[in-house]
């Protein structure tokens, strides 16, 4: 199969685009019902962390007609009794606040991860303490009690500290098998004797006495506890993507290299920053990743790429294709459509962007820096994503937003044609000259079917 990363919610993906017991192993790490906002942090061109900052996902929920509808239809839909007993019973004791309507948007999803495993499949669903009891009832309901396996504790250091409490420094994983026959691949996640407090003594070749019975250390080490004193990434960490949430590739290089095996399907629902994705794709295994942020597609995308280069096989679906599919975009999620439509311009995060905002922007949505001069001394041109109606005010106040950031150049993208006024508007503001002598409109407007149907490419509108 060829690896899959889709752009949406994935409820609705995995109940239309995956079938039937298709996946070996499930790892999502989805919001945690924290009450909290998460911003991906940018880096400059020098590989400094930027004040620059985008909210990602916003982890608080709610209680609306959208999860009165829901909770409703998963008790009709699914036809589970111990997953209906539970959401019911959860109403009666929590009432309608936002930890049913969390619980209500995963119930759903886990049946549907269900579904899809194959029936000597795993799931690990990494959680923390603030939805972890609770959720652990729900995988009763979904997988049967009898199927859990175990209650994995990832332990850390990195974090905040403690004022009037102990310091919070440990998320759970909660490891489930859809029945006994799952696979796990014990020589593949070794880890040595000395420093964990295991009874074998690795120096004793000739094993230890426990019980009157004979131990002898395995030349690989030990098959790992339940829990696992693994790093969390520091602020400074290469692997940092400046994603929130982001963890450690050896954490998932240990789950799918434990229950899995190569050319096995791996499925990360709530793929994020694609850790589980990467670490996949490192150890030889399909995967298929979904996610209901752009944002998080285009962070993924280009990790592959930096990590596999041309190796790096893979599909994106569910991002809009024609003129038609964005205009749905921007009717679902305008904010969405801006990250899409500024990926059409070959916008990368972790070095384009010095400026992304949302709400009171300024006028800028984005920054594209090039080069002006054989010293290598950096320009940047400034972008607006409009996505309704324009008018030539629109022009006007990105030539002051140019003007005021001192910025060289400015680029218009619309989802609408432009005005003739804006057109004539653009023209007036003149050009600016790059070293090689080159003229660039000193603003350009860019209509996104022009870029989606490659009538104008990147290349084409910024100096390089």
């Amino acid at each position: 199969m060829t690896n899959l990363l889709y752009f949406g919610d994935n409820l609705s993906v995995i109940k239309s685009e995956i079938r039937n017991e298709a996946v070996d192993l499930i790892y999502l790490d989805p919001p945690f019902n924290s009450n909290r906002d998460y911003n991906q942090i940018f880096t400059n061109k020098d590989g400094e962390r930027s004040s620059a900052q985008i909210k990602v996902f916003e982890d608080t929920w709610y209680w609306n007609n959208d999860a009165e509808k829901l909770y409703l239809e998963t008790i009709k839909y699914y036809n589970n009794h111990l997953v209906s007993n539970f959401l019911i019973s959860m109403r009666q004791f929590l009432g309608t606040n936002q930890m049913l309507a969390y619980l209500t948007m995963m119930a759903p999803r886990l049946l549907e991860m269900y579904r899809v495993l194959k029936p000597n499949g795993v799931l690990f669903l990494h959680c923390d303490p603030s939805a972890s009891h609770y959720l652990k009832l729900l995988l009763d309901a979904v997988f049967g009690f009898k199927n859990f396996e175990n209650e994995i504790i990832w332990c850390y250091r990195q974090g905040g500290r403690g004022k009037r409490n102990f310091a919070k420094k440990h998320d759970t994983i909660y490891f489930y098998a859809k029945n006994k026959e799952y696979t796990f691949n014990a020589d593949d996640v070794r880890v040595s004797y000395e420093g964990t407090g295991g009874y074998i003594n690795n120096k004793n070749n000739g094993g230890n006495l426990v019980n009157g019975k004979l131990y002898k250390p395995n030349p690989n080490g030990k098959i790992p506890e339940d829990w696992w004193d693994i790093p969390a990434l520091t602020p400074t960490s290469k692997e940092r993507v400046g994603y929130p949430t982001q963890k450690p590739l050896k954490l998932l290089e240990r789950i799918i290299s434990a229950s899995s095996n190569p050319g096995d399907v791996i499925l990360d629902p709530f793929c994020g920053c694609g850790t589980a994705v990467v670490a996949a794709e490192k150890l030889g295994r399909k995967w298929i990743g979904i996610d209901i942020t752009h944002i998080a597609i285009t962070t993924i995308k280009d990790r592959l790429i930096d990590e596999f280069g041309l190796l790096a096989d893979f599909n994106i679906q569910g991002e809009p294709v024609d003129i038609e599919g964005a205009e749905e975009l921007a009717k679902t999620n305008r904010f969405q459509f801006q990250i899409w439509a500024l990926s059409l311009l070959g916008m990368n995060y972790k070095e384009d962007y010095n400026s992304i905002t949302k709400g009171a922007d300024g006028g800028i949505d984005g920054i594209r820096y090039f080069e002006n001069g054989k010293e290598g001394n950096l320009r940047k041109s400034i972008i607006q994503v409009k996505s309704g109606k324009v008018s030539v005010k629109d022009i006007r106040e990105l030539n002051t937003v140019i003007d005021y950031e001192s910025a060289d150049m400015g680029v218009f993208v619309s989802l609408r044609p432009p005005t003739r006024n804006m057109v004539v508007e653009a023209a007036r503001s003149g050009f600016f000259t790059d070293y090689k002598g080159n003229d660039f409109p000193k603003i350009r407007i860019v209509e996104v079917k022009d870029l989606l149907s490659h009538k104008i490419m990147p290349f084409n509108i910024f100096p390089s």
